[in-house]
């Protein structure tokens, strides 16, 4: 159900006003129209989070000359399965779908391709990059770090990155994707509920005083978002950290977290293409098949059948492509402003 203060606007005019900010933001035309288009593409999955909402953080960014929007990757370091690159400080989803790009394409050659990236920026939503890589054919796994937003277990600090990792399987149609954070909730979420005026529905992090709560307001105040799996997810965000910024040469999350705004951060890119590892698709399709019917035969405590990754995107942009993209009436007003004074 969709909250009082939001209204739906059309995929296409959403993304036009989008495009044009950032073509009056010193973009070129298709880099506008890319970026414009991974943004809406995370409103019209159901994650506004890191879509729309995210998108006037991004111009304050551009216009700081944090992101540099004619800022283009260079080539560090090159094997047949293998690469790393620098970010150059660019749009942080350009560069990761160009990432995502060059992994594929030395999978489709290879059987397996990995970029290691450095000196990018913020990503937005993750998951654009898994279904890129699943509508290409490729298992992939991606993953970045971010500034210290997350406490180790039982720390008073974040010293931890929240490190979204995401997942995903080809299939047809569509691929299966994990999206996730490794807080409990990413903090755009709880940005979302706070606007709204609502509780986490699970206890989301800490107070200043270490007490669980629920409330996003404290959360953000504190800084101290709940690790996923408490002590599980704080393990694999250090992992993936280390991972990211030791392959890519770059910063992990306890330098990140010494600049004066998040930037020059790490990523890593894996594809595996399984036409090229003696595996058919056809069995794979059969296979994921058997798999989600398994899956949505097990009895639920709410009635309804289980969800597999990816799935609620999958039925939110089916919804939202014939009503329109739901977006905050009062962030759209902020995005259209920024058109009118540019």
């Amino acid at each position: 159900m969709m909250q009082n203060n939001t209204i739906r606007i059309e995929y296409a005019t959403l993304r036009g006003v989008l495009e044009a900010v950032l073509n009056s933001r010193g973009f070129d035309s298709e880099k506008a129209a890319v970026c414009a288009g991974l943004f809406v593409d995370a409103s019209l999955d159901g994650v506004a989070s890191h879509g729309l909402n995210r998108f006037p953080e991004f111009v304050r960014l551009v216009e700081a000359g944090i992101v540099n929007p004619n800022a283009e990757p260079t080539l560090d370091f090159s094997a047949p399965i293998f690469e790393r690159w620098n970010g150059n400080l660019g749009a942080g989803p350009l560069n990761a779908r160009f990432a995502m790009d060059r992994a594929i394409a030395m999978a489709q050659g290879h059987g397996i391709g990995a970029v290691a990236l450095r000196r990018t920026n913020h990503w937005k939503r993750g998951g654009n990059f898994g279904w890129q890589a699943g509508r290409a054919g490729c298992v992939a796994v991606c993953f970045t770090n971010t500034l210290p937003n997350m406490p180790a277990w039982g720390a008073k600090e974040a010293r931890l990155g929240n490190n979204p990792l995401v997942i995903a399987i080809p299939r047809e149609p569509e691929p299966l994707v994990l999206d996730m954070a490794m807080t409990q909730f990413a903090y755009g979420k709880m940005q979302a509920y706070l606007r709204e005026g609502k509780q986490m529905p699970f206890a989301a992090g800490f107070t200043s005083e270490g007490k669980t709560t629920q409330s996003p307001e404290e959360i953000l105040e504190s800084g101290l978002a709940m690790p996923m799996g408490m002590w599980k997810g704080a393990g694999l965000a250090m992992m993936l950290d280390l991972i990211a910024s030791l392959l890519s040469g770059g910063l992990a999350t306890m330098d990140i977290g010494k600049l004066e705004e998040e930037h020059a951060i790490s990523q890593f890119f894996l594809c595996l293409y399984p036409p090229k590892l003696g595996l058919e698709q056809q069995k794979i399709n059969d296979q994921l098949m058997a798999w989600v019917q398994d899956l949505k035969s097990a009895a639920t405590f709410s009635g309804e059948s289980s969800h597999y990754p990816g799935e609620q995107s999958l039925k939110n942009r089916e919804v939202n492509r014939q009503l329109g993209v739901p977006v905050d009436a009062g962030i759209w007003e902020q995005v259209k402003g920024m058109l009118i004074g540019a």
